[in-house]
């Protein structure tokens, strides 16, 4: 008899952001947002995470003009479901994060802020309100 086979799921997933200084970004996401440093690999590579959740970092070149128009077209470059939004935004305000969108009620029913690291990219905490 042939064992069953679990369906396939997703179990992690990770965004790639570039960063100009390996070593400042992974100081920024620690002591600012509260993350910790998994692993760097060969020095150009690395994982940060906070409550199992990872981001990974890697070292190159971004032209500015690619940050600038981002940022001015609001492009997000993560979107992280978080609870205790207003606890986490005072923690990280602590932290000295760069918040660049104080706390706001949504219209589709979520309260959330957003963070900028130190190579422009922007997460954007999110927490769905209840009723």
């Amino acid at each position: 008899m042939e064992a069953q086979r679990a369906a396939p799921s997703l179990s992690g997933i990770a965004p790639q952001f570039l960063v100009g200084d390996l070593d400042r970004a992974i100081e920024y996401y620690c002591n600012a947002l509260g993350f910790q440093c998994d692993f760097i690999y060969d020095e150009f590579y690395a994982s940060v995470s906070r409550d199992g959740y990872a981001i990974h970092l890697k070292h190159a070149t971004v032209p500015a003009e690619d940050r600038e128009r981002r940022r001015r077209e609001e492009h997000l470059d993560a979107y992280v479901s978080v609870s205790g939004v207003r606890a986490l935004l005072g923690e990280l305000e602590t932290r000295g994060a760069r918040v660049i969108q104080a706390l706001e009620e949504q219209p589709w029913d979520c309260t959330d802020f957003q963070i900028e690291d130190l190579d422009g990219h922007v997460l954007c905490f999110s927490e769905r309100r209840e009723g």
